[in-house]
């Protein structure tokens, strides 16, 4: 998410419907869905096409399938029935119980109970609600009826504390109702009426939340997502943190744009569909006092801080001042996109000790010695918390430095920063674009190294700077060689520097094609391989951006404005490294960060695709482009005659493996 990047997509055929929410098997690592009720797929990240992988169809229909961290996948089925997956594998044919009857499941939840899973899940029946637990491996059912009011459950929610179900009800009186249901039972009992009290009010000085869906956050606070609505106002969609204990609205965040009224927590992060884009929010809960449910908390030494919520994506500006103040309603904002690197901790500065932001607010002005010794110090803190946050504005104010004065550029400062702090592409997103404008080729190959979460539109305007830069200019650089010094064939006096071994099926001189079109000496050395077509500086810097991570929807776009003599240079030396990989049997080139087999041909691929006519329109192209073709035909010959003896190959391992060959032996095998 913080990436904010697709990892996968995967897609049914047109007409089938996806009827159940997917999970993630944690113990295999593998997906979980549910098509047309019946019919469970199951698949890894590798694979592309849903129609060929595992397919099983089952008897009866699916409600809901639920991951466990340590129990593995639970399938419960539309009327009632449970099954681990693994036993449902074994006979997926297997007939299943219907145990509600005409009653409709609205709501389940997993838990695991040492090592037991535990799954609980309501019903509705003619306005009557039904509350089921089972145990699922010791086949143990239990059945509960809510008590009736007038008003209807909307929601629910559980959690397991000392051998008690604590089950919370969201009902459409604008209340919360609690009530708790023992794990340990003798037997199975008759249907037993299940008590309730009241735990929450949704009201406060006038106005009343309609809540839509909840979640617990400990055992003094929830979170509820609904409309907040005041007598004479039009009701507004809020995301709300309220103490139980005392019975207060601990703090609100107005959402605009409107969710889809779900709203899911995991591991301290909300997140909620917010417009059309993905919201997630750090949050932190600590011990609830009651001078901090009414905000009358003073001290920021105290240990009583309620809840902290991250509710702002901040801007340059917001940022040095929400370090500014420490506040006496306990929230706090942080950038939004450090969600990757660190948990946030709860603030313990001394009064007396200059907050971040006000400390950068009186470096604005101050020397350059001044501004980079504070700054050095500040970050040499080692007890201060949120160390990440602060570094972050540490750069952002630097970056602002740089913008604001021209000639203002602490070059070697930055890369020390970059070099010695687990930062990201968010944490300084202006970094990046302050190098671009300078042409530090340094720092931009150090932060495409070491950044995760680059944009591909930064990747792409690296690229085309690396491209355009003359090898002179280059050659003046700080650009560190290690992924390219291994293997890189460059001219000496005008001589050619040529690889000593070609392997892996592919020789120039038995490729040749009669029909292919005459080129120079110079480009047929260079696109053969034999030569790196640009100096080791840019290929160093070309390597960089290889191995950045990106996705190629967002990508393809930027990469069509390639210059077109740029984009012919960049293919020659994926080619080059193309053939370079082909010379060894494991296909990997020597040295430190040297990109992959499966990054090269994945960024020539996408080059192709990209500028595909403006190649076959080039006169200067046609011959990389024949040289591609003769190279890539010369591969596919020659694993195909590896496929015809694998077989054979496999049986003189297994032949080799029973004989005990002593220390020297000689040994001649005839292939039939």
């Amino acid at each position: 998410v913080s990436d904010q990047k697709p990892l996968g997509c995967w897609s049914v055929k047109h007409g089938q419907i996806i009827t159940c929410p997917v999970v993630c098997n944690f113990e295999t690592h593998e997906y979980i869905a549910v098509h047309d009720d019946k019919v469970l797929r199951i698949w890894k990240n590798k694979d592309i096409n849903l129609d060929k992988v595992f397919k099983a169809t089952l008897s009866a229909d699916v409600y809901r399938i639920h991951s466990l961290p340590n129990g593995g996948p639970v399938v419960l089925f539309k009327g009632g029935g449970v099954r681990t997956l693994d036993v449902l594998l074994e006979a997926p044919q297997q007939e299943i119980e219907n145990i509600v009857s005409d009653e409709v499941i609205k709501w389940s939840q997993a838990f695991m109970e040492g090592q037991q899973p535990v799954l609980i899940f309501a019903t509705e029946k003619d306005g009557d609600f039904f509350v089921y637990v089972q145990k699922v491996k010791m086949n143990s059912l239990h059945k509960y009826k809510l008590e009736q009011q007038e008003s209807k459950p909307m929601n629910f929610t559980a959690y397991i504390k000392n051998q008690f179900i604590t089950l919370l009800c969201l009902y459409s009186n604008d209340a919360v109702y609690k009530a708790l249901i023992p794990l340990q039972q003798n037997a199975e009992e008759e249907e037993q009426i299940l008590s309730k009290s009241l735990l929450l009010n949704l009201s406060v000085s006038g106005s009343v939340l309609k809540g839509t869906s909840f979640v617990v956050l400990d055992k003094d606070h929830i979170a509820v997502l609904g409309n907040l609505a005041t007598s004479g106002e039009e009701s507004k969609e809020c995301l709300t943190i309220w103490n139980t204990k005392f019975q207060t609205l601990q703090t609100s965040k107005e959402l605009p744009l409107g969710t889809s009224g779900q709203l899911w927590c995991y591991e301290e992060k909300f997140f909620f569909t917010h417009g059309k884009v993905l919201t997630v929010i750090i949050y932190k809960c600590e011990t609830s006092s009651l001078a901090a449910a009414v905000g009358k908390l003073k001290d920021s030494r105290a240990p009583d801080v309620s809840t902290f919520v991250n509710w702002d994506t901040l801007g340059e500006a917001e940022l040095a001042a929400s370090f500014q103040s420490q506040q006496s309603v306990p929230l706090k904002s942080e950038p939004k996109m450090t969600l990757r690197s660190r948990r946030n901790a709860v603030t313990k500065v001394q009064q007396d000790t200059l907050s971040v932001g006000q400390l950068l607010l009186n470096l604005k002005d101050a020397s350059t010695t001044v501004f980079e010794d504070e700054l050095r110090q500040l970050m040499s803190k080692a007890q201060m918390p949120d160390i990440q946050a602060t570094i972050g504005c540490v750069m952002t104010a630097i970056t602002d430095r740089c913008k604001a004065n021209p000639k203002y550029y602490p070059q070697s400062f930055l890369v020390q920063i970059v070099q010695t702090r687990d930062l990201s592409y968010s944490l300084c997103p202006d970094l990046m674009v302050v190098a671009l404008e300078k042409k530090d080729v340094h720092l931009l190959q150090i932060c495409l190294q070491r950044f995760p979460d680059i944009p591909e539109e930064i990747t792409y305007a690296c690229l085309e700077l690396f491209l355009s830069l003359s090898e002179a200019y280059l050659q003046s650089t700080d650009v560190n060689l290690e992924s390219v010094i291994c293997y890189i064939d460059v001219e000496f006096n005008n001589k050619e520097v040529k690889s000593e071994i070609v392997e892996n099926g592919f020789n120039a001189e038995l490729e040749k094609d009669s029909c292919e079109t005459k080129i120079t000496k110079e480009t047929h050395l260079t696109a053969a391989g034999e030569l790196c077509p640009v100096g080791p500086q840019k290929a160093a810097l070309l390597n960089a951006v290889l191995q950045s991570a990106y996705s190629e929807t967002f990508l393809l776009p930027h990469l069509k404005n390639l210059p077109a003599q740029q984009a012919v240079l960049f293919l020659r030396y994926l080619h080059y490294l193309h053939v370079k990989c082909s010379e060894k049997i494991n296909t990997t080139l020597p040295g430190i960060r040297a990109p992959t087999v499966n990054q090269i041909m994945d960024w020539m691929c996408l080059l192709i695709d990209a500028h595909f006519t403006v190649m076959v329109m080039l006169p200067e192209a046609k011959g990389l482009l024949s040289n591609l073709h003769r190279f890539v035909r010369a591969q596919v010959r020659f694993y195909s005659e590896l496929n015809k003896i694998e077989g054979s190959l496999r049986e003189l391992q297994r032949l080799n493996h029973q004989k005990d060959i002593q220390t020297y032996s000689i040994e001649v095998l005839e292939l039939i």
